[in-house]
């Protein structure tokens, strides 16, 4: 959360997974998990925030999961998906680069289903057709093109709500953006949304890849994700907030949505999720409500008139089954986290 104030540390990364929660453990009976014991399974990017909790849901239901990374001799990359319960007898991690062709084909081949996370993601880019346009577009064609030469049934692609609400349409309380909303290429471009447009492109490039070569693909697009944290660092500092709205989602219900969407036959096309729209000011409120003591930026960025909030409709997503968690439960599970992780500090005592 870019409102708290925090401080770097690298806490040991089995101790993160250790400590995460059981709320999608408790989402699953012991039938359940043996419905899908001996399906294979591959996810991309698996060291990713989002992917780590795939992951970690897909080993609780009985899957065989094959995990792509960078670099799998790299700790602060994999220690945390290897200590994960079921990992040692069915995780196999893969060396595999969104950018080289045929990367991915071992990794793939076998699988029931691809759950396409990775992608590149940078704030401050200096050439971003180089550093996010190409690897993300290029990078979800290559994973595809694994895909069709393994016959791969289904393939669920982490996409995001950057590639459905941003076309130029005004935005007010009454607003619905729904998944027949789709983000503008020209004017991402104009307004220099780098990252809004490698999401917006890749995802396009995956439908019409998906349509010219007979490829089912379902996308989840979700907001700002949130929840209990894997990332080994953390290097947030803010006395200001911005000006802005944001949707948010919690990060157990993103990977639950993921592996819903292939377990529900019917699930098809895309998946908005947010759970709830607000700006920037209402978040410190919350927070500020919940935890007095946590020091939190007194005002905004800027003398302008608050952005608008809007709505995004949940009728879609909660079809598959789920319910939304709360933003309040959210936020709380994002800084107890950050807490106890060593990330923030903050007197307690008085809550």
């Amino acid at each position: 959360l870019p409102l708290i104030k925090t401080r770097t540390r690298v806490p040991p990364l089995a101790l993160a997974a250790s400590h995460l929660t059981q709320h999608l453990t408790a989402k699953m009976s012991s039938a359940a998990a043996m419905t899908w014991t001996g399906k294979v399974v591959c996810v991309t990017g698996a060291s990713g925030y989002i992917a780590s909790w795939i992951v970690k849901l897909l080993l609780a239901r009985g899957y065989t999961v094959r995990a792509t990374v960078r670099d799998t001799a790299d700790p602060k990359k994999t220690l945390h998906l290897r200590v994960l319960d079921g990992a040692k007898d069915r995780l196999h991690l893969f060396k595999a680069s969104l950018l080289e062709e045929g990367s991915f084909d071992a990794a793939v081949d076998g699988c029931d289903c691809v759950f396409h996370t990775a992608s590149p993601f940078y704030h401050n880019v200096k050439d971003p057709k180089a550093e996010l346009l190409e690897p993300a577009v290029k990078g979800t064609l290559n994973v595809l093109a694994s895909c069709k030469k393994a016959s791969i049934k289904r393939v669920v692609i982490t996409s995001s709500m950057a590639a459905v609400a941003y076309n130029g349409k005004s935005r007010t309380p009454d607003t619905v953006v729904d998944e027949t909303w789709f983000s503008d290429p020209e004017v991402c471009e104009k307004n220099q949304q780098w990252y809004v447009l490698s999401k917006t492109l890749a995802e396009e490039a995956a439908w019409k890849f998906s349509r010219d070569n007979g490829l089912e693909i379902v996308t989840i697009n979700p907001t700002m994700v949130i929840g209990p944290l894997l990332q080994p660092t953390l290097n947030t500092r803010s006395s200001t907030y911005p000006n802005s709205t944001f949707g948010w989602i919690n990060v157990k219900d993103v990977a639950l949505a993921h592996v819903l969407a292939y377990e529900v036959p019917s699930a098809n096309g895309r998946y908005c999720m947010v759970e709830t729209v607000t700006h920037h000011s209402d978040l410190v409120n919350i927070i500020r409500e919940m935890y007095p003591t946590i020091p939190l930026p007194d005002k905004c960025a800027d003398d302008k008139p608050f952005v608008a909030t809007y709505q995004v409709s949940k009728e879609k997503i909660t079809s598959l089954g789920i319910q939304l968690t709360p933003l309040k439960t959210s936020l709380k599970e994002t800084i107890e986290s950050l807490k106890e992780k060593g990330f923030i500090t903050f007197d307690s005592t008085n809550m």
